[in-house]
């Protein structure tokens, strides 16, 4: 049975770590972190021009103008509201990096003109064209998605099987490079183009309405309350084979979470009512209290109650990363990868999670997130209030962090008993061999 049971885990690691590692998923991942540094930006930015407190308010548009906070969110204009344009030049730049003897420069430019050519241009009277902005930011993510990665493979294949121009040596590389790119580039932009054309024709009439019925199912999924709580448990189920459950499972929902996250930014400028309860913060500031597993309550307990010197130890050590919700040293000092003792606790605590914030969402009792990227490794109570402008928010996450605590609490202290069990009798053992010395 043991034997089975090994064949089965190592079945699933090779097929969890292939999904993780391949070099689509990898690109996605890469691709898409690569517009957090510019969502983060632009989200300071919209703190500052829409901080909830209304003598603040007050003050400055007394102070600079009714337009002022207009002029403020220009920087989150220019950086949040682009994340799919980021995002399609991220992802096909990482993508065309890992094969060999290909330029990535020369196959994200072609991906976003690409990128640009799914988007529906509006021409005035003057011959100008109008592109809404909305399908450069979270919008058109699909859309980056799909054109980054199909096109930037079409892209190498072309380069690989040689259609291409060849320049002599003594030209520059840059110079070589670029001619490289021409046919392939000239055949993955007509390839967009026609397509374009052929949506146009039919009663869809545009890309970003066929993905929009296309994706607006999985949507409604990704960001529903069943939906959260299937995400959460992959997360931490594949985190108990050592597998960074986040990356996987993020890799393939962030985009959802990311546009629910801006819908609810458009909505909290506009002074609407905020339509998402799922959203990117919702994880990063409620769920993951102390890291993967909600373990800031893990460590908590093992900090206050642990009596084995090796857990007090590492209590001690792993608490200040844990409250910048770092826990690689708790995932595998522990450890909390294949413990049977702490494996429970570690899946239930996030859901858990999951289930109180939900509820106090739905009901009012803890506002929704705002849509600001508040920075995961912010600590408790602070990002709580920042990522729903509310003090309810930090209330919300001091309730989760107490349920955690005491969901892990009887749990380690059967692990930390094990443990002093283990170092008394080794102890004892030492001290028997000595006396025989």
């Amino acid at each position: 049975m043991a034997t089975e049971n090994e064949s089965f885990k190592d079945k699933l690691l090779r097929v969890v770590g292939k999904i993780s590692s391949s070099r689509h998923m990898v690109a996605l991942r890469d691709g898409i972190a690569q517009a957090v540094p510019l969502i983060i930006i632009g989200s300071i930015f919209m703190i500052i021009g829409q901080f909830p407190i209304k003598g603040y308010l007050n003050f400055m548009a007394h102070t600079f103008g009714s337009n002022w906070n207009i002029v403020v969110q220009q920087i989150t204009f220019a950086s949040f509201d682009l994340m799919g344009l980021v995002a399609v030049i991220g992802i096909s730049y990482n993508l065309a990096k890992s094969y060999k003897d290909v330029a990535p420069l020369p196959a994200a430019l072609v991906a976003m003109c690409g990128f640009f050519l799914t988007i529906p241009f509006t021409m005035h009277k003057d011959g100008s064209f109008w592109i809404p902005l909305a399908q450069l930011g979270s919008t058109g993510l699909f859309i980056a998605i799909i054109i980054g990665l199909f096109l930037t493979d079409l892209y190498v294949w072309m380069i690989h099987k040689h259609f291409t121009i060849k320049m002599p040596s003594t030209v520059p590389p840059a110079v070589s490079e670029s001619f490289a790119a021409l046919f392939p580039g000239l055949f993955c932009l007509l390839l967009a183009w026609v397509v374009r054309l052929g949506i146009s024709a039919t009663p869809i009439e545009t890309i970003p309405n066929l993905m929009q019925f296309i994706f607006k199912p999985i949507s409604a999924v990704g960001t529903s309350l069943p939906g959260a709580l299937i995400c959460e448990f992959l997360i931490s189920f594949l985190w108990l084979f050592g597998v960074h459950g986040a990356n996987v499972v993020s890799g393939i929902m962030m985009a959802f979470w990311l546009q629910a996250m801006q819908q609810n930014a458009v909505a909290f400028a506009a002074h609407k009512a905020l339509p998402h309860i799922v959203t990117q913060q919702f994880f990063d500031n409620f769920v993951h209290i102390g890291g993967a597993g909600a373990t800031l309550g893990l460590a908590l307990m093992m900090f206050m109650f642990a009596k084995s010197d090796e857990y007090k130890t590492l209590g001690r050590l792993e608490i200040a990363p844990a409250i910048f919700n770092i826990n690689e040293p708790l995932i595998f000092g522990f450890p909390i990868v294949m413990n049977i003792y702490i494996a429970l606790p570690f899946i239930i605590a996030p859901l858990a999670n999951v289930l109180i914030t939900y509820g106090a969402m739905a009901t009012g009792l803890c506002a929704k997130t705002i849509g600001v990227m508040v920075p995961w490794t912010t600590p408790v109570v602070i990002s709580g209030y920042l990522a729903t402008g509310h003090i309810s928010g930090a209330i919300t996450q001091l309730v989760c962090l107490a349920v955690d605590a005491v969901i892990y609490l009887f749990f380690f202290k059967k692990a930390d008993k094990k443990k002093l069990q283990e170092a008394m009798e080794m102890q004892k053992a030492q001290e028997a061999q000595e006396a025989k010395a």
